[in-house]
């Protein structure tokens, strides 16, 4: 009994055409990305600045660089529109 209805749902799940998603990323995801890389950057900047005991080194560099790779970089890999969600969700009617 449960060999067949195995095979029945393989074969289902068979003749269900693969959907095209496309890219996953819009022009935001992108926009986010690259800010990401822009406040990572500075971060850099302002920690190779020459006082290495001064504000900018250790202080506002490693929280440009903590907001550049915790915060924006995944918001920018994770976001995605309402549209785009709701559409995915459920049979996609």
């Amino acid at each position: 009994m449960k060999e067949v209805k195995a095979k029945e749902i393989r074969q289902r799940v068979r003749k269900e055409p693969l959907k095209n998603q496309g890219l996953p990323f819009n022009a935001l995801n992108y926009l986010l990305f690259a800010v990401g890389v822009g406040v990572i950057i500075i971060g850099y900047i302002a920690l190779a600045q020459p006082p290495a005991d001064g504000f900018m080194s250790l202080t506002v560099a490693p929280i440009l660089l903590v907001l550049g790779y915790c915060v924006i970089i995944p918001v920018a890999i994770l976001y995605q529109k309402k549209k785009a969600i709701e559409s995915t969700n459920g049979r996609g009617q």
